[in-house]
């Protein structure tokens, strides 16, 4: 089936919105202080599942490729985002990574050749003002490991998501995710022992929301967003992912009763429309009308 960029687009954004649900499932129906763990189990048996359903190794030098896209995607990003959301009210701990785009733009331009445009640098800029004024509810002393943790995954994640568009995958979107998926899963699970101990006990409702991040957050979510990546440009895929904090914070709102007013309504608008802003069409009727006119030859 032919992708178009508007579907690709789409698709980015179920993503964004689907990992946006992670802090209010996280700090509502997941075990506490079992950032390891949950990594693990987002990342691994839904891994192998599709693995299993694949029937695919990497070849080559996909092996050390995976290993560097599973840690940036998967090993070093999965912990820091759970410690994150453990640490940070939901709303806080994802908007804390508003400046992924301007990230993703600055790696993009070396490793891509995409060079950042004025429209969406400023896009950018305005999804930064927008997530900025969501977060005005949020209280005035921070966890610091929490802010460190969420700025760290959201590092790693760019560099990972730049270098998942450097190398194009040399099979489907859902094999190339079981790779990464495996490969990070069994670099963090001996770690989890070792820090964490033994499992915890899960009772229905935490078996309820490690079902729902691992199948509908991570599997589909992740094949949906490489399948963006490989179809538009990395920073339009930037914007698309400021989806993410608009959803938390709604979540936060609506489940974690966390407060929202005229201030979050309106960045909320900004971020909406700065990832609008950043998209491909958007950005060609920008160019065509910045471009001089060009008068043909008497």
């Amino acid at each position: 089936m032919e992708i178009t960029s508007v579907r690709a687009g789409l698709l980015a954004a179920f993503a964004a919105a689907a990992w946006g649900t992670t802090y209010v499932v996280t700090g509502a129906l997941l075990p506490p202080d079992r950032p390891l763990f949950s990594a693990v189990v987002r990342a691994l048996p839904i891994g192998l599942v599709m693995l299993a359903w694949r029937r695919q190794l990497p070849q080559g030098r996909w092996w050390w490729r995976t290993a560097v896209l599973a840690l940036c995607t998967i090993g070093l990003f999965f912990p820091l985002l759970f410690l994150g959301a453990y640490l940070l009210p939901g709303g806080l701990a994802s908007t804390l990574q508003a400046a992924s785009p301007l990230l993703v733009m600055a790696i993009a331009w070396p490793l891509l050749r995409e060079r950042p445009t004025l429209l969406r640098v400023a896009a950018a800029l305005v999804g930064l003002v927008g997530v900025t004024l969501l977060v005005v509810r949020a209280p005035s002393a921070l966890e610091p490991w929490g802010v460190a943790a969420a700025l760290a995954s959201m590092t790693v994640s760019a560099l990972g998501f730049v270098l998942i568009k450097r190398w194009p995958a040399p099979t489907d979107m859902i094999t190339v995710t079981s790779w990464q998926l495996v490969m990070g899963g069994l670099v963090l699970l001996p770690i989890a022992l070792v820090v964490e101990g033994a499992p915890p006990a899960i009772d229905v409702p935490a078996a309820l929301g490690y079902a729902w991040i691992a199948v509908v957050g991570t599997g589909v979510a992740y094949v949906c967003w490489f399948t963006g990546l490989a179809h538009l440009p990395a920073a339009a895929v930037s914007l698309i992912g400021l989806v993410n904090p608009v959803v938390a914070t709604v979540l936060g709102v609506i489940v974690m009763h966390e407060a929202f007013g005229a201030m979050q309504a309106i960045g909320a608008g900004l971020v909406l429309g700065s990832v609008l802003l950043g998209q491909p069409a958007i950005a060609e009727r920008w160019r065509r009308r910045r471009a001089p006119e060009i008068c043909p030859a008497a």
